[in-house]
């Protein structure tokens, strides 16, 4: 297993290339929202996830590392996280937080690694 958060894991059942957009979001305790960008770039994949409503239309951006799943039938992406640990994640301001390299880095630290299987 891979200790860069940035990479999806073995197991999730990602396959290069993909197309994510529009997936729901399923967190260990419930859905959070669906999946508005995705980027499989190498050593900064990621979500970001619309949260809807949900806390008040913010969007996340969860990393590759924290994928555990996707079931391409029913368009899900499963993510290792609670609910509440993805509505404390470093807010994300915009598209230009996506290419941060200190933003990325503050959202490694707060994922830190790997999933909670």
């Amino acid at each position: 297993m891979s200790s860069n958060v940035w990479g999806y894991l073995p197991d999730s059942g990602y396959r290069a290339g993909a197309a994510l957009v529009g997936y729901s979001v399923e967190a260990v305790d419930g859905s959070i929202g669906k999946v508005d960008k995705h980027s499989d770039e190498v050593d900064s994949a990621h979500l970001v996830v619309d949260t809807g409503p949900w806390i008040l239309g913010r969007r996340v951006v969860l990393p590759a590392g924290t994928v555990t799943g996707i079931d391409r039938d029913e368009e899900k992406v499963y993510v290792g996280r609670t609910r509440q640990e993805i509505k404390d994640a470093p807010s994300f301001e915009g598209d230009e937080h996506a290419s941060s390299a200190d933003y990325l880095h503050q959202v490694g630290v707060y994922f830190g690694g790997f999933p909670l299987v």
